[in-house]
């Protein structure tokens, strides 16, 4: 089976990405075989519709699913209209994904997890890590006060105090849920 899965490079080894719309790559993998290529993302500088276009793209290599962290309703009802299924991945290698997807590991996502437009802006040209909100579900990123110039420091500092309280409540939520499975063992 040909898989899509969103990466911040373009082998196994990369570290799978946890955005859809905008992330670097997306690596199509046949399960099978382990057979892969890389295909960069045309959208990721889009200044608007992104998902909408990445999806149209996963689709048309014939991905018959997605393993990604985070995916919009834009991008969610592309894929439901063609009938491929989305499949939440936490965090790893590429390869680690396709591992998780081929064990039945992974979550199916039944509707979008995010907000539209949530990956805009989120640190883009500045690669720092996985941008801006880019793990919070249907959260607001909340916006820097209109005093502090665009790109500053102090900037910067409020994104990253916001993503670490976004993945502080994740990371809450996943144990929560590990601890729920392990209770059910």
């Amino acid at each position: 089976m040909k898989i899509a899965v969103t990466s911040d490079g373009t082998d196994l080894d990369a570290p799978a990405s946890p955005v859809f719309g905008r992330c670097a790559a997306y690596v199509f993998v046949e399960t099978d075989t382990m057979a892969f290529e890389a295909v960069e993302n045309p959208a990721i500088g889009a200044s608007s519709g992104a998902g909408i276009q990445a999806a149209q793209l996963v689709v048309e290599r014939g991905a018959k699913a997605v393993v990604t962290g985070n995916v919009g309703p834009n991008a969610f009802n592309v894929f439901q209209s063609a009938g491929v299924p989305i499949y939440l991945f936490g965090g790893g290698t590429v390869r680690e994904a396709v591992e998780a997807f081929k064990s039945g590991r992974l979550r199916l996502i039944a509707d979008a997890n995010v907000q539209a437009g949530r990956g805009m802006g989120g640190g883009m040209g500045r690669r720092m890590g996985m941008g801006r909100g880019a793990v919070a579900p249907l959260t607001q990123a909340s916006s820097p006060p209109a005093s502090v110039p665009a790109g500053s420091r102090e900037e910067d500092i409020a994104a990253l105090q916001e993503t670490a309280g976004d993945l502080q409540k994740q990371l809450a939520e996943v144990m929560e849920r590990l601890d729920n499975l392990q209770k059910e063992d």
